[in-house]
């Protein structure tokens, strides 16, 4: 089983969080935890509010409540800053720029002048051996692939190129907002095993999929929102056991 977080490497901290859409309440009070070296799920039905969250936490939506990374408050940062702090993310749709290797997909993510200043020198081929875009790929295991292009590469590579753009610079939390999706069953393991190294960097990981072999598997606890709120947190087991989490999502109980 594992570990019990501890408190004192707490990262990435919510409480209260809530988003209004007009009359429609999309998040009710969230209140959770990240802690480094950890993988936390996040699961719930389509709808339940999962993205919106995500979306709240990383300053693209508006909210209540409080956000705090590393015991700072992050309630007044814009998108830019709370990325520059440690607050990473992939998108649902993370597409790779397909003319690029997969270096270059990297440092067009870290490029000081913005995507257009970065662009011009891919295209300008200068080739800038920044040590943070080594330092991702090597963490999600693709050092060795860093000048293929993405279709050159397996959906699982190319999904861990995403990831490596995400936590590329300072990351201490990375929020996985369904990295699985389309992926087959040994890919899924591979992926999983690859977020097993990321988090025994001592990062901070928040895995939102429908996956549930991989998120059971790889989750140190799990969060299920229903609804806009949180209906149960504990371990894999404990949670897919838990007769509302069944109920409104399972459908029946998981065996860990």
């Amino acid at each position: 089983m594992p570990a019990e977080p501890d408190s004192k490497q707490r990262l990435l901290a919510t409480a209260g969080v809530s988003v209004h859409y007009g009359g429609v309440r999309a998040n009710d009070e969230i209140t959770l935890a990240v802690d480094g070296g950890e993988i936390v799920g996040l699961i719930g039905p389509n709808g339940a509010g999962k993205t919106t969250f995500v979306d709240a936490i990383t300053g693209f939506t508006r909210y209540t409540g409080t956000v705090e990374l590393g015991g700072t408050s992050l309630d007044d940062a814009g998108p830019h800053r709370r990325r520059r702090a440690g607050l990473a993310r992939t998108w649902q749709a993370g597409e790779l720029f397909g003319d690029l290797t997969v270096a270059e997909n990297l440092i067009v993510a870290v490029e000081g002048g913005g995507v257009r200043g970065a662009l011009t020198d891919v295209f300008g081929r200068r080739r800038r051996t920044d040590q943070a875009v080594w330092n991702a790929l090597e963490l999600v295991g693709l050092a060795e692939l860093a000048e293929h292009r993405p279709d050159q590469l397996t959906l699982g590579q190319q999904k861990l190129v995403g990831v490596a753009r995400a936590i590329v610079g300072a990351t201490q939390v990375l929020l996985l907002d369904e990295p699985a999706a389309g992926l087959d069953t040994e890919e899924s393991v591979a992926f999983g095993g690859e977020l097993r190294r990321l988090a025994a960097s001592g990062l901070g990981v928040l895995l939102i999929d429908h996956d549930m072999t991989l998120v059971l598997d790889v989750c140190d606890r799990v969060y299920v929102m229903d609804f806009g709120r949180i209906i149960a947190t504990g371990t894999p087991a404990e949670v897919s056991a838990d007769e509302r989490v069944v109920a409104a999502y399972l459908g029946s109980a998981v065996t860990t």
